[in-house]
């Protein structure tokens, strides 16, 4: 038993030294890295045809059998052929070959706070440069909403897309409520699997107020503002019927600048009608106008592989040393930075 104590004992010391080691080199990584240019992320780009391709041949290889595996590589061969001799021809012709429609795929998958969107305006961006309306952006979107300002943000991205007449589809396989259909709307055309949820057009704040039983444990709360209604509820102070209206306002004009941006990229849309703050799945909100077709992003893409050349784009954030040895307590921190900025701006309108 002395012997097992002594050997927990000396473990304890060495995993305490090799943490410090690693905090310590993690420290002064930063602080070597601090003031320095480094790249900062990189854009991955994979051909989604190449993809579906490689997974065919794969399954082909051990459910074909050999002579019709051959027989399928020669007619591709074959076809492959034929298509470089009508493409020679053309040229000779002085008519030159119709372009591949291409087809740049992103992906967004939404929190509370939309912190997707600092790699989604990177990756806009990239797809921008080379874009032209003959081609098409698809947005795999999954969001359940979150904070006003950032989806806002987020929906504004999408619009930049728009803006250069470069056609916009999105599609929900699994949920795009409040921001998430925020930036939905803005696409020439929206598509939903059959269970997706769709909606809500609505906003809600709520903040936990313990201030009467601070006052029982004779606890006051000093609250000084400049500004009738710099702070209208609190989670500490005592609130009143006034600063409940006035927030209860707030909400009202966040609701209807909702609904009016939705009504100008939805024109078709009966805005009154579905801005209760319901959702609705796949099916039902076609017949609702909120989306245009209930598909699965997977069956839109896999439909256009004959006829056109799909590209997956993504932004890759590249993480420094220390970022790396904080991942395990991005999620904690994150959920303690969210409760200061209630705690210090009071209640955040989300969407």
């Amino acid at each position: 038993m002395e012997f097992l104590s002594e050997y927990g004992l000396f473990l304890a010391k060495s995993l305490t030294v090799v943490v410090v080691v690693a905090v310590l080199a993690g420290i002064l990584a930063s602080l070597g890295q601090r003031g320095k240019r480094h790249d900062k992320g990189h854009i991955d780009v994979l051909s989604f045809n190449d993809t579906i391709a490689d997974m065919s041949d794969a399954l082909a290889d051990v459910v074909v059998s050999d002579e019709a595996r051959k027989a399928l590589l020669k007619a591709e061969k074959k076809e492959k052929k034929a298509q470089q001799k009508a493409d020679k021809k053309a040229s000779k012709s002085g008519d030159a070959p119709v372009a591949k429609k291409r087809v740049f795929v992103l992906d967004f998958h939404g929190d509370i706070r939309a912190s997707a969107v600092a790699s989604f305006r990177e990756e806009i961006t990239t797809v921008l440069s080379l874009a032209s309306s003959h081609d098409e952006i698809v947005v795999r979107l999954e969001s359940g909403g979150g904070m006003v300002p950032s989806y806002g943000l987020a929906a504004s991205q999408l619009d930049r897309i728009t803006k250069k007449s470069i056609p916009l589809t999105v599609c929900i396989d699994k949920v795009a409520a409040s921001g998430g259909y925020m930036m939905a709307c803005v696409a020439d055309q929206i598509l939903a699997a059959p269970f997706a949820v769709i909606g809500s057009i609505g906003v809600v704040a709520q903040i936990p107020n313990v201030h009467r039983l601070l006052k029982k444990h004779d606890v006051d709360i000093e609250l000084m503002t400049a500004g009738k209604y710099k702070r209208t509820l609190t989670m500490l102070g005592e609130n009143t019927e006034e600063g409940r209206e006035k927030f209860r306002e707030e909400l009202e004009d966040t609701h209807e600048l909702f609904k009016t941006f939705v009504g100008e990229h939805r024109p078709g849309l009966d805005v009154e009608e579905i801005a209760t703050g319901e959702v609705w799945y796949g099916a039902p909100a076609v017949k609702k106008g909120l989306v245009d077709d209930t598909k699965t992003s997977d069956e839109y893409l896999i439909a256009q592989l004959d006829s056109a050349d799909i590209y997956t784009v993504a932004y890759v954030h590249k993480k420094t040393l220390p970022e790396k040895f904080g991942f395990a307590l991005e999620s904690s921190g994150d959920r303690f930075v969210m409760r200061w900025v209630r705690r210090l701006m009071g209640p955040v309108p989300l969407a």
